[in-house]
């Protein structure tokens, strides 16, 4: 039997190439060997996203996005996190057995706080919120970065807190860590992330990739001096495409005889190669939206009918049920 694995992406921009390199891509190549559930994820967008017909077209390209990179609606359940309200309901009895200390070492709230940002409490508890995203669905296993895997952590924690309390009832879910999650740089040499406005668009056009490709800092070295790859922000972009062009490449620049605009052009062609045949087909499926929103649809109703079976159980154990 297929093990069952589970994401949700939050609708609040485009999409860029670390976001497709770092976690896209895998659910593309999972989705033949395990059941996988992924969500747009809406709720959670509302941390951030308080403008009603934006949250709605971001939510749509973000589906667009999705089955553009090759997401199979008939091997992988796509669907929108707020065609299950049940998850908003478990995530209500999570927070009866979870206490403010224990949410107040959240990752995502330290670092608010250490800015001095006023958090809202949707943001302060989106910790169980996606526990009860995993844990609703039966999930084996959740694909992350490094830097989430505190809240893979959480959910194991909210889990046996409910098992201890009420009995067997929900799995432990293991960590898939995507370590190359790190690894993609942006056009300033941190994380690529919109919050940095350092992205390259995955689906943006082709003046669009060059302008960013363009801005990427370089040091002053001449074309005919030995250059370091290890410390180039455009060579680090060249390392998303490895091969034996990438081997060819690293060889020019440490032996001298190779610029940093010949590379940026190098760089701009193999993206818009790669790119171009998903940027099609992006196109067409937008030519469709009627479409989209019936896989979302079809999508939401095997997700709840999974969630549903889960709270039957979960409301009889807490008491909520009197039969």
């Amino acid at each position: 039997m297929q093990k069952t694995l589970l994401s949700g992406v939050k609708p609040t921009g485009i999409v860029h190439l670390g976001n497709y390199f770092g976690a896209m891509r895998q659910f593309v190549d999972r989705q033949d060997d395990y059941r996988q559930f992924i969500f747009i994820a809406n709720y959670h967008a509302l941390t951030s996203v308080s403008d009603g017909e934006l949250l709605k077209k971001l939510t749509l390209d973000l589906a667009m996005d999705y089955l553009a990179i090759g997401i199979d609606p008939k091997k992988t359940t796509l669907f929108l996190q707020s065609d299950v309200p049940e998850v908003t309901e478990l995530a209500w009895i999570f927070n009866t057995l979870t206490t403010v200390p224990y949410l107040s070492r959240a990752h995502a709230f330290k670092d608010a706080e250490a800015k001095n940002h006023e958090v809202n409490v949707g943001l302060f508890d989106y910790p169980i919120l996606m526990a009860a995203d995993i844990l609703v669905y039966n999930a084996d296993v959740v694909p992350v970065g490094l830097d989430q895997k505190q809240h893979i952590e959480i959910a194991r924690d909210t889990a046996q807190k409910f098992n201890n309390a009420f009995g067997e009832t929900f799995k432990m879910p293991e960590p898939i860590i995507l370590e190359n999650v790190q690894t993609v740089v942006g056009t300033d040499g941190r994380k690529m992330s919109k919050s940095y406005n350092n992205t390259i668009p995955l689906f943006g056009t082709d003046e669009e990739i060059k302008k960013a490709v363009m801005s990427i800092p370089t040091d002053s070295k001449g074309v005919e001096e030995p250059k370091d790859p290890a410390t180039c922000k455009v060579f680090a972009l060249h390392e998303l495409f490895p091969g034996e062009e990438l081997e060819a490449l690293r060889a020019r620049y440490e032996k001298g005889g190779i610029g940093y605009k010949e590379s940026k052009d190098l760089l701009v062609a193999k993206i818009i190669a790669f790119i171009s045949p998903m940027r099609t087909r992006r196109e067409e499926i937008a030519r469709d939206p009627e479409a989209v929103m019936r896989i979302l649809r079809e999508g939401g109703e095997v997700a709840r009918a999974q969630a549903q079976k889960m709270m039957i159980d979960v409301r009889a154990k807490v008491g909520l049920t009197l039969k």
